[in-house]
């Protein structure tokens, strides 16, 4: 499986960006997908994540919906009212097992390349 993240960009606060990833290769539209992002100096840390349900972290709910075409094999972020703290590297991933809500980077299987979303205050 392989995974193409894009949509990063500058914007400012309050703006909005979507990311996209598509995902090629042994792709199952059972898989769970995610997005998880990185700053500088932090860890790698949840974002969202699709299978049946969707699952978010506490400090994007509101803002940001993960959601899936499965015909096209991507998923996509939409990052409304973006802040500052949102700045970072967004990654997206993908289960390719059973899928409970994880929000743990090792209980995802593929990774994409990550694209940067820098929000200017």
């Amino acid at each position: 499986v392989q995974l193409q993240a894009s949509g990063g960009g500058l914007v400012q606060a309050g703006d909005s960006l979507r990311l996209s990833c598509a995902a090629s290769g042994r792709m199952s539209s059972t898989y769970a997908m995610g997005w998880f992002r990185q700053a500088p100096g932090k860890e790698r840390e949840f974002v969202a994540s699709i299978r049946r349900n969707t699952y978010y972290r506490d400090s994007v709910k509101g803002r940001f919906t993960i959601s899936r075409d499965n015909a096209k094999n991507t998923v996509y972020l939409q990052m409304n009212n973006l802040k500052p703290e949102d700045t970072a590297v967004y990654y997206c991933a993908a289960v390719g097992r059973y899928y409970t809500g994880s929000t743990s980077a090792s209980d995802f299987d593929y990774w994409g390349q990550g694209t940067l979303v820098t929000v200017s205050s």
